[in-house]
């Protein structure tokens, strides 16, 4: 007889766990107990990644056979411990309460809730339409091998270095890669996002065999690497460091250092391999704080790319 359910001590706090037996992931067996313990066995790494920001839930209610939910609003039936964060959506000109982590039993409540895939916002709740975080996302177009993508992340890693900027790479959990860049938080989306295109141009620039900032899609070439500086457009959200992913394999975003950039394939992260080397090597994503870098430069160069004639496309809507 499968357990109706189970308690999970988290910290001070004490979460119910129902259905721990059903199957989330096929392919492997794994169980929506198996997701939780994932979770608590990277607790400090997946805080850190969505501490204090508004986070999308990405839920299946079945396991990844049924139907997925992407979520905005906090389920109902939160405890009353679990801190969320007001947001207006101009769109729909309403607002949504949005989970906001504080600690990890949020997360593991939000797992019991069958989330899967956390997708945080880049600005904080202290001020959610000021970003605090740049994201550079590495993201292949479908005849794009992954060999491309790690041969894009070095140039990036360049252009940053050019800059003075330290950039945190982690793998996407799908295919391709993330790169992050603290930013301070005293800029709007719209200027995040004209800094992100500025620098997508500049490894576009150094990199024209394999990159492109084509904005849309039929315009790009499939064997070539998008930059997608769009990932920083307000309520645009991607998967957070040691978030899993959807996928049968039950892979992660998994942080990684540059000197394995090319040793690794998403593959190598999933919700078994993790635990163990996050035990081993701690949170590589972990000082992040202390690397804030200035946009000033990049807005400099947005100047100079509008005034030599480059467009800065309008958003698209998430």
């Amino acid at each position: 007889m499968p357990s109706p359910f189970v308690e999970i001590e988290v910290d001070n706090r004490v979460v119910k766990v129902t259905n721990p037996d059903r199957v989330y992931f096929p392919e492997s067996g794994a169980t929506k107990l198996d997701l939780v313990e994932y979770y608590l066995s990277v607790g400090p790494g997946i805080v850190n990644a969505l501490f204090e920001r508004p986070c999308m839930l990405h839920r299946f209610p079945k396991g990844l056979a049924g139907d997925k939910v992407h979520q905005k609003r906090l389920p109902a039936g939160a405890p009353d411990w679990v801190e969320t964060v007001e947001l207006f959506f101009p769109r729909w000109k309403r607002t949504a309460d949005e989970l906001c982590v504080t600690e990890l039993g949020s997360v593991i409540w939000a797992v019991q809730m069958s989330t899967v895939e956390f997708h945080p916002w880049n600005s904080r709740r202290a001020d959610t339409e000021q970003p605090d975080e740049w994201r550079i996302d590495l993201d292949p177009g479908p005849e794009c091998d992954f060999a491309t993508v790690q041969r894009v992340a070095h140039v990036a890693r360049e252009v940053l270095d050019d800059l003075g900027a330290v950039g945190f790479p982690k793998t996407s959990g799908g295919s391709g890669l993330h790169i992050y860049v603290r930013i301070p938080p005293e800029h709007g989306f719209k200027a995040v996002r004209r800094a992100a295109l500025a620098f997508a141009r500049e490894v576009e620039r150094r990199a024209p065999e394999d990159v492109t900032t084509a904005w849309w899609r039929k315009d790009r070439d499939p064997a070539h690497l998008f930059v997608d500086y769009n990932q920083n457009a307000r309520d645009h959200t991607i998967a957070a460091a040691y978030s899993v992913r959807g996928f049968a394999d039950a892979r992660v975003s998994a942080p990684i250092r540059w000197d394995e950039v090319d040793a690794v394939t998403p593959h190598d992260f999933t919700i078994f391999t993790m635990p163990e080397r996050f035990a081993s090597i701690g949170d590589l994503h972990g000082d992040i704080d202390d690397h804030a870098f200035d946009i000033a430069p990049l807005l400099e160069w947005a100047d100079r790319d509008e005034a030599e004639g480059a467009e800065t496309p309008a958003e698209l809507e998430d």
